[in-house]
């Protein structure tokens, strides 16, 4: 099957309780580890192409990669999402390029300005059959070209201006600042979200899917691999895993994964160099790589609760 969008995955998954991942890609390996642990789970897709993606492989290979993986797995709905778009331009250059998903991110901006920005996108991108995500209240940390808020829960999503936002713009769902924040290096003691936040939008805002950003868990067996084998991460962490299967409980239909992809294809990297110091034959490794990416995966479809949903969401 061709590529699809959000509205049935996010239709499910509020209805059902689970959330879908989100996983960005940049290379080859990274999307096959991914797209092979969705098959073996049987679970819905989307996967995230960022600014930075794009300036590191080109469009035009990263499409390539996705349309294959599209085309050799019809019972897989895979979803191509934008993620973090900050200008009408890009989201309009995506939506040309074939992307199914687009998110732009006016949070950095008034208000008023978001919803300017954000009605500008959906009006367009709707026209050419594309959903589109925004963000409300910001985050913290950093990813890519995205610097976030030092004080997160200062900065939450105000339910109130959900309703409003939501309603002026169209857009199709909308990315929460509940607490959590982008990177590695999110907190140094355990969070605690505001989960008030997400139930008050869900009660104003009923079956309307919400996502979270900055939700990688740090998991501390790459943490330590990469530790062992010369990286310096001993003050890394994440969100707990218990906090995204709660939030998913809870409305939250999208959950964004982008660290925890980069650390466990780093850390069985660094493994096999520390071990095989002889190898140079890139397959030695990036292979590896990428199959500590599909066991990593499929966990976090167990913690989703969208392993095996696929079929739901053709």
């Amino acid at each position: 099957m061709a590529l699809v969008t959000t509205k049935k995955m996010f239709e499910m998954a509020y209805k059902n309780g689970y959330a879908i991942g989100a996983f960005n890609v940049n290379n080859m390996e990274i999307t096959q580890g991914i797209v092979q642990a969705v098959v073996e789970e049987k679970a819905p897709l989307i996967l995230q192409i960022s600014r930075g993606a794009r300036s590191y492989a080109s469009m035009s290979y990263l499409k390539a990669i996705i349309d294959v993986a599209v085309a050799e797995n019809p019972e897989i709905p895979i979803c191509m999402h934008l993620d973090h778009g900050d200008t009408f331009e890009t989201c309009k250059q995506c939506v040309d390029d074939g992307f199914t998903s687009v998110m732009i991110d006016g949070s950095h901006h008034s208000f008023e300005d978001n919803i300017k920005l954000t009605k500008q996108v959906v009006d367009y991108a709707h026209d050419h059959g594309v959903v589109v995500e925004a963000e409300l209240g910001q985050l913290g940390g950093i990813e890519e070209d995205v610097v976030g808020v030092d004080d997160v829960m200062a900065h939450l999503t105000n339910p109130e201006q959900a309703v409003e936002f939501v309603e002026k713009t169209g857009v199709d769902s909308l990315a929460v600042a509940i607490g959590t924040s982008h990177g590695a290096y999110k907190f140094k003691t355990e969070p605690k979200l505001a989960f008030d936040v997400v139930e008050k939008i869900g009660e104003k805002l009923p079956g309307f899917p919400l996502v979270m950003h900055g939700s990688s868990s740090v998991l501390k067996e790459f943490k330590d691999l990469i530790n062992k084998y010369g990286g310096a991460m001993p003050d890394a962490m994440g969100v707990p895993e218990k906090a995204i299967s709660k939030a998913a409980k809870l409305g939250v239909c999208k959950v964004n994964i982008d660290t925890d992809l980069r650390m466990a294809l780093t850390a069985k990297i660094r493994q096999v160099f520390a071990e095989s110091p002889a190898d140079f034959d890139p397959r030695k490794y990036l292979g590896p790589g990428r199959e500590a990416i599909d066991e990593m995966v499929k966990h976090k479809l167990q913690v989703l609760g969208c392993a095996g949903k696929a079929a739901e969401c053709l």
